[in-house]
């Protein structure tokens, strides 16, 4: 059984920023569970343009508010406390923060390391290894 408390996380190597983004890295790779799940925070009026090509991902908001814009389709879609997107498709897409913060609970499939950071098209880089 793991116990994992955000706020032992935050201030550690488990916490990662960029810009417009604070990523709590709550559970990674080489905890064994098949996927990465994280706590992250987009400040009100941040954009960010991201293509994750090599994950899917579940976002569920538990706070705040925002807009994320499908480039795919073109349709924008608000988001805020109670509201779940599945990047299922490994959809190139825009999230834009709102008025207040969002909060975000993140699920990667495969499960990142947790040192990753967006590349130049938004997307997190495969780690292959068996860790």
């Amino acid at each position: 059984m793991k116990i994992v408390r955000v706020e032992d996380i935050i201030g550690t190597e488990r916490e990662v920023t960029g810009p417009g983004w604070t990523s709590r890295r709550m559970l990674l790779k080489k905890d064994g569970m098949g996927f990465s799940f994280h706590e992250t925070i987009i400040p009100a009026g941040a954009e960010l343009n991201l293509w994750y090509k090599n994950h899917l991902e579940a976002v569920y908001c538990v706070a705040g508010n925002g807009t994320i814009l499908d480039k795919a389709t073109g349709e924008t879609h608000e988001i805020s406390d109670g509201t779940l997107y599945a990047l299922d498709k490994n959809d190139p897409h825009t999230l834009r923060g709102g008025t207040e913060d969002m909060r975000l609970i993140c699920a990667f499939n495969p499960p990142v390391t947790g040192r990753e950071v967006h590349d130049e098209d938004g997307a997190y880089t495969l780690d292959t290894s068996d860790v």
